[in-house]
């Protein structure tokens, strides 16, 4: 008997095998190994078979794969048969799953357990009885087609418990190659849906994706040395090294590209799936037909469904049929260059999605469309975009087919692009979709929904270009407006969309907008009112687009409230009154504090109204009242770290209610770190006792952090502090921290300033995802702002008390 493991291990070496041909060579290889060892265990006397099943039975088997057998019998006891052949295979360290059973009982734990089903659909013979693995697949395959009606949804079920567990493999940063939506998994419901002889998926690009799948797995298993198949961040690098990729952005495009030619196959075939078995119920019978005239797992033909079916006009030579959009029978091609937008954006506005085979004829005989665009093409377009969600599939089937890039050449830049930051859930290209679906919601509110759509869905095509996307994106989108027809005016308007599409978002929650500068920088920057509102309408859609960690009601709040303030000033009216002024319940702490000389405070939960009838929940506001004394800031901010509380904003005020001296106001936003708020007089009294000195809130912080084990972290890039340009503010220094969020951060900071002897007017506290982004409003002592070099020195201070 020869050496499996060394002859494995040769396979693994050869630099003439890879991919699919060497995990065919390794189940050739696997076959010879147990085929010797049932010879030498007994078991080639009659009535026993060895058989592969599952990935081993479609001879894919992958470096470190469980090996899937089942040892099939027609005799009596075969137990000390069993123990003879799997032991060596125990032995040798390789995996095994296997099951021992008759043909009837295989079939009947079959019919109980739909995955142990599919994998005898793959069931292949290794060794000992043909006849009997030959009449087992037969009849697991009769039974499968016979109940499949029932199964597939069954399946389907399984698929969309495994996406909502796993995700969609296409987005991803750390994807499950097997188990994601549109992953290997579903590579194999689509083959046992092709088994049951009622559909087929389209097989265009499908194989291609398999392997690209599969060829990544493999390398994945030879980096990590084990069975895995999470395509973590820190193997990524060497297994597109392993492929001879260019780097691991590279590798994560063609993921996600195989995905996407997974996902969408997926989702047309049990489309196809759905209207047979509709068609089944209401006909009392079973119909057959190929849906896309493909062969199914045993190769046989199959059978066509008859009947006309009626079709509903939607828009020029696009109809509904069968609850997709198709093209009408007189529709042309070649000779219509707009019938692409025109056929995705009926279909859209239907609530429909684009056949399969209509898509791929549009892809083989369209033309493309003559520059500058018509302008029907333009509003077919707009119209599309403005479907809402409806979008998304119908855009999805042209981007498979390759005809966005045709009409928006950009595009391939950002198509599968990946976005490595934790604040992103999707690609780049997925992003400006799901923006431009978001968007649709947010057209009632502007003037020019058209201009709000088409940024919405240009206003990162920047990044796939070096430098500041924003400034490479404006370029780009003025070439882009220009193709599609758009005049100076509107692509002027796109341009500045896009230039400044994270302005709003970045002054509001790192700018006091209290401040006239900050108002008029607003107001310089939009120039007129059209254009703030077509602002505000894209930084919302942009940043609910993005993820949950870059939208929220308090950022919403803060965003809302800076273009009240420019809409007032571009409008020539008299300012608002500031944001700051302290109302009668914060007068009220002022007193309180500045008659007993101790910390006054109270909590509340704030709201912001969604509509007439409901407000929203966007955290809790602290008020604090103190007598003005140095060091407060730091203090304060320890104790509410002490206390499990993370701090979204903060603001300070200067009052004197009483004439005894000036006491300070703090009003924190804040959020409870793991949903308990602490009770108001726990808190008063920890500040007390730091106030007085018996608590130190930075020795405690450093005690509860030494006392968590530490686990190995991923690397993050240094603290930066700067000083912004002398126009951020006309009263104040600017000062802005960015680094890795982590408790006690503000503590530190503050620590800082109050070393540095410098009143922190106002802060301005941002989290975006694992990343603090604060600004803070400085002055001297005599509330006048810091020269340049007293500016860099805070500024070098608090850098190193940061790292």
């Amino acid at each position: 008997m020869f050496d499996y493991q060394s002859a494995r291990a040769d396979l693994f070496t050869n630099p003439d095998l890879a991919g699919r041909e060497r995990r065919g060579a390794l189940a050739e290889l696997t076959d010879r190994w147990l085929a010797a060892l049932l010879a030498a265990a007994g078991g080639d006397q009659g009535g026993v078979a060895l058989v592969a099943v599952g990935g081993y039975g479609r001879g894919e088997l992958s470096p470190r794969s469980d090996l899937d057998v089942l040892l099939l019998h027609d005799t009596g006891s075969v137990g000390a048969l069993a123990d003879r052949l799997w032991y060596p295979v125990w032995d040798s360290g390789v995996g095994l799953d296997h099951a021992v059973r008759k043909p009837a009982e295989a079939r009947a734990v079959a019919a109980a357990d739909l995955k142990t089903q599919l994998g005898l659909l793959d069931a292949r013979h290794i060794a000992g009885d043909a006849e009997l693995t030959g009449a087992l697949r037969s009849a697991v395959l009769a039974d499968w087609r016979a109940k499949a009606p029932e199964r597939l949804p069954e399946l389907r079920a399984l698929g969309q418990e495994r996406a909502e567990r796993h995700g969609q493999l296409a987005f991803l940063l750390e994807p499950d190659l097997k188990e994601a939506a549109g992953g290997l998994r579903d590579v194999v419901a689509l083959d046992a849906i092709a088994a049951s002889w009622l559909a087929d998926a389209p097989r265009e690009g499908l194989d291609a994706a398999q392997r690209r799948l599969s060829d990544v797995r493999d390398a994945l298993h030879l980096a990590t040395g084990r069975t895995t198949e999470r395509l973590a961040l820190q193997e990524q690098d060497q297994v597109a090294a392993a492929l001879g990729v260019l780097d691991a952005d590279t590798l994560l495009r063609q993921v996600y590209q195989a995905a996407r030619t997974v996902s969408y196959a997926s989702d047309v075939t049990w489309r196809a799936v759905d209207r047979l078995l509709v068609a089944r119920r209401s006909r009392g019978r079973r119909p057959f037909r190929f849906a896309f005239g493909g062969a199914g797992r045993s190769g046989g033909a199959q059978p066509a469904a008859r009947g006309v079916v009626a079709r509903r006009p939607l828009a020029e030579g696009v109809v509904e049929q069968d609850g997709e959009a198709v093209l009408a029978q007189s529709a042309r091609p070649a000779a219509d260059p707009v019938l692409t937008l025109r056929a995705a954006a009926a279909a859209a506005q239907a609530g429909l999605v684009v056949a399969h085979a209509t898509v791929r004829r549009l892809a083989a005989e369209s033309k493309p469309l003559p520059v500058p665009w018509p302008t029907e093409a333009r509003e077919q377009l707009i119209t599309l975009l403005g479907a809402g969600e409806a979008c998304l599939p119908v855009w999805e089937a042209l981007e498979v087919e390759g005809l966005i890039t045709r009409l928006l050449p950009d595009w391939e830049r950002v198509r599968c692009r990946p976005q490595r930051n934790a604040v992103h859930t999707w690609t780049v290209d997925r992003h400006l979709v799901e923006t431009a679906v978001r968007a649709a919601a947010l057209t009632r509110r502007v003037a020019r929904p058209d201009l709000l759509l088409v940024a919405a869905l240009l206003h990162d095509l920047g990044k796939g270009w070096p430098g500041d996307h924003s400034q490479a994106g404006e370029v780009i989108v003025r070439d882009v407006a220009a193709r599609m027809g758009f005049d100076q005016d509107d692509t002027e308007t796109l341009a500045l969309l896009v230039r400044h599409h994270l302005t709003l978002i970045d002054t509001a929650t790192r700018r006091d907008p209290n401040d006239p500068a900050t108002v008029e920088l607003i107001a310089k920057v939009v120039g007129t009112a059209q254009h703030l509102e077509l602002l505000h309408a894209l930084t919302e859609a942009d940043a609910t687009a993005t993820g949950p960690a870059a939208w929220s009601s308090w950022r919403a709040a803060l965003v809302a409230a800076l273009v009240d303030r420019v809409a007032v000033l571009l409008a020539g009216e008299p300012a608002a009154e500031p944001l700051g002024t302290a109302c009668a319940e914060e007068e009220r702490l002022a007193v309180e504090a500045a008659r007993t000389g101790e910390p006054a405070l109270t909590l509340r939960a704030v709201l912001v109204e969604q509509d007439r009838t409901a407000a929203e929940p966007m955290g809790v506001e602290l008020v604090l009242a103190i007598p003005d004394r140095p060091g407060l800031l730091g203090t304060v901010a320890g104790v509410l770290a002490l206390n499990r509380l993370t701090v979204r904003s903060l603001t300070l005020c200067e009052l004197d209610p009483i004439g005894a001296g000036p006491v300070l106001l703090f009003s924190w936003r804040v959020a409870a770190e793991f949903g308990e708020l602490p009770e108001a007089a726990r808190l008063r009294a920890d500040l007390r006792r730091a106030l007085d000195g018996s608590l130190d809130p930075g020795r405690r912080l450093a005690e509860r952090d030494a006392a968590v084990p530490r686990r190995p972290g991923i690397s993050t890039p240094p603290p930066v502090v700067t000083v912004a340009p002398g126009g951020a503010s006309a009263t104040a220094t600017v000062l802005e921290v960015r680094a890795h969020d982590a408790p006690g951060l503000l503590h530190r900071i503050g620590r800082a300033l109050d070393a540095a002897r410098v009143r922190v007017r106002t802060a301005h506290v941002s989290t975006l995802g694992a990343d603090a982004v604060d600004a803070f409003y400085l002055t001297d002592s005599a509330g006048e702002r810091l020269g340049e070099a007293a500016a860099r020195t805070v500024a070098e201070e608090v850098q190193r008390a940061l790292c």
